[in-house]
């Protein structure tokens, strides 16, 4: 899904940006796509942690890819499905350090509280500044 396309030159692009130009379902079917390779790992015994790794590298791909043009860009250069089967490889293989994962999600995990965070900080200095009086305007 992601290097089936040879450009020369040693670059390849995949099925899974070019689904994701599709408005609306294009993401989604890519991840749902996607999530073949992780069914799989799980059928095969791999980790929890590294599936959950799996299962963030699609949503990472599906949710930026959401994103109209800078998203289809993302998509181009982040190969979710090339993450997934190396680590789906290196697990079986028994050669996969399992810290990365939590290491991974526990950056992602940060990522995300601050998104959520972001908004809810600026929504609170708004209301303080406002409710402060600071709202007049100087002549």
């Amino acid at each position: 899904m992601d290097n089936s396309i040879p450009l020369g030159g040693g670059y390849t692009i995949g099925l899974d940006p070019l689904i994701g130009l599709i408005p609306g379902l294009g993401d989604l079917i890519g991840a749902l796509v996607s999530s073949v390779i992780v069914v799989q790992a799980h059928r095969a015994g791999v980790n929890r942690a590294t599936i959950a790794r799996m299962t963030a590298n699609i949503a990472i791909d599906a949710a930026v890819g959401a994103i109209p043009v800078a998203g289809d860009l993302f998509d181009f250069a982040f190969k979710a499905n090339s993450k997934n089967l190396e680590l789906y490889r290196k697990s079986r293989a028994g050669t996969h350090n399992r810290a990365s994962d939590y290491l991974f999600l526990a950056v992602v995990l940060l990522i995300i509280i601050a998104a959520a965070a972001i908004p809810i900080v600026i929504l609170w200095l708004l209301w303080h500044y406002f409710a402060t009086g600071h709202n007049a305007v100087a002549v």
